[in-house]
């Protein structure tokens, strides 16, 4: 898993062994508490984390294990500045891994 940040272009990625949703669940959780501890080494407070940092959207597959109930309310009521959403279904055209010359 992922992910470039536009404003400054610094590169995150986690590395998975089999994708699951606690799985999907940790990976958000580091990527949060990562953001979390760039934020209070920037000298802001960490009440204001919530309201005042950054908003992140993670644009994901449907992947079965993206799409667990439980752990899409645990993101939404633990990591109110993640964003989840979803690639419309069947829809190979705008997931970079899925297209044959992206890696040519």
């Amino acid at each position: 898993m992922g992910g470039l940040r536009y404003h400054d272009k610094k590169r995150i990625n986690f590395i998975i062994k089999n994708g699951n949703a606690d799985v999907f669940y940790e990976q958000i959780k580091l990527l949060n508490n990562f953001l979390l501890q760039e934020w209070i080494e920037q000298g802001n407070k960490i009440e204001r984390f919530k309201d005042d940092s950054a908003k992140i959207v993670i644009i994901l597959d449907n992947a079965s294990f993206h799409k667990r109930q439980d752990i899409l309310k645990k993101i939404e009521a633990e990591m109110p500045n993640i964003i989840l959403e979803f690639l419309p279904p069947y829809s190979p055209d705008y997931n970079l891994i899925e297209l044959p010359q992206a890696f040519s």
